[in-house]
């Protein structure tokens, strides 16, 4: 899984903008505070870990691949980027943050109970997650057909519809869950955007 990651980040433009990239970022700085803790998991080549950073939150990036991590710190020296196992611990002690965003990686999880388990376990009692995923509703997948978003050897191991996502944050523990959709005309939002609290 580890060399997948790999060379899909040493095949990925080097100026690439992130997708829906507006409606992400609007997204994360209406939640994130100065003097946050903040943790970019699944950071990537560190674009929102730069924008945590900016928003005067004390921001660490976490990936699972080097070849990402290696073009976050080309671009964002400054900052705190670190490689995390793909089945193991985050690099992280209990407790410690504040904010968690991971903004399009939950879909790519193998082992999500795990995941959810470590995001957990690093935030701070009362500590909230923010995720973006892409939107899988009733309407998309009867227009699109499920194969149009989950093609056998593609990188999406799971689809969430509003109503799955918040059945899954919930029984790890998190309350509230609010969920909305974003992107696109009604019923047919690519996008979800997940505020839960620890």
């Amino acid at each position: 899984m580890r060399d997948y990651y790999e060379e899909l980040w040493r095949r990925v433009p080097e100026e690439l903008t992130p997708p829906d990239w507006e409606l992400r970022r609007a997204f994360l700085l209406a939640e994130v505070r100065p003097g946050n803790r903040a943790l970019d998991l699944g950071c990537g080549a560190g674009e929102f870990t730069a924008l945590l950073a900016g928003a005067g939150a004390q921001a660490v990036g976490v990936d699972v691949a080097e070849a990402a991590l290696a073009r976050a710190r080309t671009r964002h020296p400054e900052l705190d980027f670190r490689l995390a196992p793909i089945e193991g611990p985050l690099p992280l002690e209990d407790n410690v943050i504040d904010l968690v965003w991971s903004s399009e990686v939950i879909e790519h999880v193998p082992d999500t109970a795990r995941w959810l388990s470590e995001v957990r376990r690093v935030l701070a009692p009362a500590g909230r997650l923010l995720l973006t995923t892409p939107a899988h509703g009733r309407v998309r997948l009867a227009l699109g057909g499920i194969e149009r978003f989950s093609e056998p050897l593609g990188e999406h191991l799971h689809l969430y519809s509003k109503r799955s996502l918040r059945r899954l944050l919930a029984d790890f523990g998190f309350d509230p869950v609010q969920i909305s959709t974003a992107g696109g005309p009604p019923l047919l939002r690519r996008v979800l955007l997940a505020r839960a609290v620890r």
